[in-house]
């Protein structure tokens, strides 16, 4: 059915899949948006970022990229230079300067979390040399990741969680579309897995306009209606 609303692209990070993201799609279909939440291969920030700008130049009309944790960092270089996005919407997102790489992002602010201290990294086939699959300890992923969800949900996230490959948080992010793109930004007020601190630092930097939820770091689960409303705001 034509419509005169942006399509809304929704990309997930890592130990995550898209299906974090049904209430919100619920929520956006029912406003009248059409959604689209494709599958992140979780395999470089560049990368990432290229499969995502080629998944986007299959829509007609204007879109709004929003991105959750390393997604973020996927949608700030798969916007860069394309006309149709007309705003970014970070989640408890990595949000990346030019040459900066995910490391050194965690390291904005004064924050700090455990999660380097609990994770699982597994072989994937044709990894470069060094490079691995990372994961999170299940046994801590509910505290680290998704404190706010019910146990119950948490275990099945833990269980079916994408691990994404170690290397991506040493390269280099490319251009920020957030530079000419104008750009909003829920902060994570109770995450575990970016230090809040760091995500109220890339919101600022970007120029973003900004909203705290006390939520853990999945915060399109936990508080799907803020979420929802957040980025109705960046599509109008």
């Amino acid at each position: 059915m034509p419509t005169d609303k942006p399509a809304i692209v929704l990309i997930h990070g890592a130990f995550a899949d898209a299906s974090g993201w049904g209430d919100v799609v619920a929520r956006l279909q029912a406003f009248g948006f059409t959604c689209y939440a494709p599958a992140n291969p979780l395999r470089g920030v560049i990368s990432d970022g290229e499969y995502i700008r080629a998944f986007v130049s299959t829509i007609d009309g204007p879109v709004v990229l929003v991105g959750h944790s390393y997604g973020g960092s996927v949608i700030t270089n798969a916007s860069t230079g394309n006309a149709n996005v007309k705003a970014l919407v970070y989640v408890a997102a990595f949000a990346p300067e030019e040459g900066e790489a995910l490391g050194a992002a965690l390291a904005l602010g004064d924050g700090s979390t455990d999660l380097a201290k609990h994770l699982v990294l597994r072989p994937y086939p044709g990894a470069p040399e060094g490079d691995a699959d990372v994961y999170i300890d299940p046994v801590y992923f509910h505290e680290l990741f998704c404190a706010d969800v019910d146990a119950g949900r948490a275990v099945v996230m833990a269980s079916s969680q994408r691990g994404f490959a170690a290397s991506c948080l040493s390269t280099p992010s490319g251009t920020p579309g957030w530079r000419t793109i104008p750009s909003w930004y829920l902060v994570a007020a109770d995450d575990a897995t970016i230090p809040p601190e760091a995500e109220r630092v890339m919101a600022t930097r970007a120029g973003a306009h900004t909203i705290e939820v006390a939520s853990s770091h999945v915060a399109m689960i936990s508080h799907p209606v803020e979420m929802a409303d957040l980025i109705i705001a960046a599509a109008s």
